[in-house]
């Protein structure tokens, strides 16, 4: 029977009992439904450990960061020293209470004190920074000793005892004195140099001394004021420097700089005008004798302009034997003031902070004339009172002040766009470009009417008029003399006489820029009177631009500014590298020319003026104030 039954499956139920059997197989391979249901938890918790693991170690270390900030900052804030924080040390440093080697940490920017995270506490107890003024009063003005600081000398150093370099070992080494800066190896610091007073070294003329200050509160408690006797002591040649450095120019190059000029002066010496206003750093100027104090501005064209207000404000308040003269340390762009006086088209670092203050003891003194810009609008029978100006550079009306307006409304929107020179130069090209084709400012001569000295000028078909006090225009073109082969009457920016040129648009513009036009020389003049008729036209005075509906423009002498001129030498190298740098700019302008024409051309010949999108022209509901 059981045979007959295996017969049976194997003749004729094979089938059926193949499929029975396929599914108790089937049945025995599949899990059970609570194994499946934990291994895809298994791997939920991995995907998500492996996502938020992450997340919470960068939270983590980003909240404790936070917090190691404000332990340092409140640190920062009660010490002596002025902290700063860095990420990265720029040469080999090592920490100046534990000696070990530090990539990162914070250091002191007026004594130069290197210290890693966890020795700032100890550092403030240990080591004191540079005195402002002197505890002792009793001590003479040239009676100074060496402030001593171990280690984190200056690279290719010398010692000022055996003439060898310094810093050289891979350790905390050597001494440098932060007044004097001279560096002295650990030897011969214990052989001769312990007791040495110190002599300020090479900037000794520039610094205001400690005891100088010290001496000059007890003369102003004793109701003393003569303090050209008390400055007798230190020499006919002391002419101490006050440092005004705009911190917001030059991609914020300004604070690095104040930190830098701490080291090497009195720190009350160095401000930043951001923080304190130039009109309350000039008042340090009373202090020190008369005639005897110099200016230092780091900054552009603008900063400038600032302080000069400030020294204007001081002959105001009866302050005139005071005054400083001043010299710049062109930051930002444009800087043509610096360039006309002989301090370059703008800083980089090129060359250290101590030529720099060489430079400003080699400068000589020079005057700059100074003119009110007063715009009086029509319409208002008098009754508003008219905008006044100061100029130092030039003052527009065309198509120059339309592409600083285009540039300034722009900036303004986006402030961290416009941080490089090149950049900007760029952005300026634009505009230039888009002016060629729209000519937004033609028939300018229909819209004026030009007075120089009481004379009125008939002026050709211009695009724009230009009224210039200084040499250099629209970022280092020489305006005045163009190509330079034609004959045309000196300029000076001390005579009293402005210099009034015009220009037939931004492509007459581009093509002096390039050496490959001259201006249309208008004439020079002691007072210039501008009557725009008609319409709002584009306007600025020293890159500060506005959009002016109609009124009268005069343009008058108001002051003299006591300034530094310096005419260093350049090297060969300096030379060779200027002149390779302007036949690049000058071959880039030149292509940017030749495609102006043929777009131009094209333009002008074969293409319909409604097929192009006209930018929005000025409108005249803009108030006539430019607000």
């Amino acid at each position: 029977m059981p045979g007959e039954m295996r017969g049976g499956c194997e003749a004729g139920g094979g089938e059926r009992c193949g499929i029975v059997l396929g599914e108790k197989m089937e049945g025995e391979k599949q899990p059970a439904p609570s194994e499946g249901l934990f291994a895809d938890g298994h791997l939920v918790l991995w995907t998500l450990c492996s996502v938020l693991l992450p997340v919470f170690i960068t939270f983590w270390c980003s909240l404790q960061r936070s917090r190691r900030q404000l332990h340092r900052r409140d640190i920062f804030r009660k010490s002596k020293h002025g902290w700063r924080d860095t990420d990265l040390f720029s040469q080999p440093t090592y920490c100046c209470v534990c000696a070990q080697h530090i990539l990162q940490g914070a250091f002191c920017d007026c004594c130069g004190l290197c210290v890693d995270e966890g020795c700032l506490k100890n550092a403030d107890r240990r080591f004191q920074c540079k005195e402002i003024m002197l505890k002792n009063e009793g001590r003479a003005l040239d009676a100074m000793p060496h402030h001593w600081i171990r280690g984190n000398v200056p690279l290719c150093s010398y010692c000022v005892v055996c003439k060898q370099q310094c810093g050289t070992q891979p350790k905390l080494c050597d001494y440098r004195c932060i007044w004097c800066q001279k560096t002295v190896h650990d030897e011969c610091m214990k052989n001769s140099l312990r007791n040495e007073e110190c002599d300020f070294g090479e900037f000794k003329n520039l610094i205001i001394p400690p005891s100088y200050l010290t001496s000059i509160n007890q003369m102003r408690k004793d109701k003393k004021t003569d303090y050209a006797l008390l400055a007798s002591k230190l020499g006919k040649q002391w002419a101490p420097l006050i440092i005004l450095a705009n911190s917001r120019s030059g991609t914020n190059m300004g604070e690095g700089l104040l930190g830098e000029f701490r080291i090497l002066l009195n720190p009350v010496q160095v401000f930043d005008v951001t923080k304190t206003p130039p009109i309350k750093a000039l008042q340090l100027c009373t202090l020190l004798p008369c005639y005897s104090a110099r200016v230092l501005v780091c900054g552009g064209d603008g900063t400038v302009g600032w302080v000069l207000d400030a020294i204007d404000e001081m002959k105001i308040k009866g302050q005139e034997e005071y005054i400083p003269q001043v010299a710049v340390l062109p930051l930002g762009t444009g800087n043509d003031l610096s360039n006309t006086l002989g301090w370059g088209t703008g800083y980089a670092g090129e060359i250290p902070v101590a030529q720099v203050l060489r430079n400003v003891m080699e400068a000589d003194g020079i005057k700059l004339d100074r003119w009110k810009v007063q715009v009086t609008n029509k319409g208002y029978y008098h009754l508003r009172k008219p905008k006044e100006f100061t100029m130092n550079n030039y003052f527009s009306v065309g198509p120059d002040a339309l592409m600083a307006l285009n540039f300034h409304a722009h900036r303004e929107k986006a402030p961290s766009l416009f941080s490089s020179r090149i950049l900007n130069k760029a952005v300026y090209l634009f505009y230039g470009t888009k002016d060629c084709l729209v000519q937004e400012c033609k028939d300018l001569n229909k819209k004026v009417e030009l007075e120089l000295d009481g004379e009125r000028v008939e002026l050709p078909n211009l695009e724009g008029i230009i009224v210039l006090n200084i040499g250099y225009w629209g970022g280092g073109c020489r305006l005045w003399e163009g190509m330079g082969d034609e004959t045309y009457p000196l300029a000076r920016h001390d005579d009293g006489l402005l210099e009034v040129v015009g220009v037939y648009g931004s492509f007459h513009c581009a093509q002096i820029q390039v050496k490959l036009a001259n201006p249309f020389r208008i004439g020079q003049a002691h007072t210039v009177r501008l009557i725009l008729k008609c319409s709002m036209m584009p306007m600025q005075v020293d890159g500060e631009p506005w959009a002016q509906g109609p009124c009268t423009v005069t343009i008058t002498h108001k002051t003299h500014a006591l300034m530094l001129y310096f005419s260093g030498e350049q090297t060969d190298d300096d030379i060779s590298s200027a002149s390779d740098q302007e036949d690049a700019h000058l071959l880039f302008l030149s292509v940017g020319l030749q495609a102006f024409c043929s777009i131009r051309t094209t333009w002008e010949l074969g293409s319909s003026a409604d097929a192009y999108t006209r930018p929005p022209q000025l409108d005249d509901s803009v108030s006539g104030d430019g607000t």
